[in-house]
């Protein structure tokens, strides 16, 4: 039997830490950059509106959020890792960088369920069988 399977919960937790200080300090920066509430509300804006993202100005005004606030949030963003910028013309457009955001939920969801798959989302568990996952 695969001893994924047999796991106890302090298995799980310990499993978790393996994976390295490197890849725990990125994700908890990627987590310290969200734990904001204008920051998380950017970025999710910036992820609804896809690649091609929105200008400074097009944030602050969906958002109504000053310019001088808005510029503190977006450098955070941006050094994260969890935003990009770009220049056309006079003008910067920022967008979610997908890449970054998809490895933070790959390395949040990387032992889930005990590495099997999870069950559809309608399921009342989650994960198959029950244990700390």
């Amino acid at each position: 039997m695969d001893r994924r399977k047999e796991a106890s919960c302090l298995d799980c937790n310990f499993n978790f830490d393996k994976y390295g200080n490197m890849e725990t300090k990125n994700a908890v920066t990627l987590l310290a950059a969200l734990a904001q509430d204008t920051r998380l509300g950017i970025y999710r804006l910036l992820v609804q509106k896809g690649p091609e993202g929105l200008s400074v100005g097009q944030i602050g005004e969906q958002l109504v959020v000053a310019n001088a606030t808005l510029s503190f949030h977006l450098k955070e963003l941006s050094h994260s890792g969890l935003i990009r910028a770009r220049q056309e013309g006079r003008f910067i457009y920022y967008s979610a960088n997908y890449e970054q955001m998809n490895a933070l939920l790959g390395f949040l969801t990387e032992n889930c369920c005990r590495g099997e798959a999870c069950t559809p989302a309608s399921s009342m568990s989650p994960c198959p069988g029950s244990g700390c996952c």
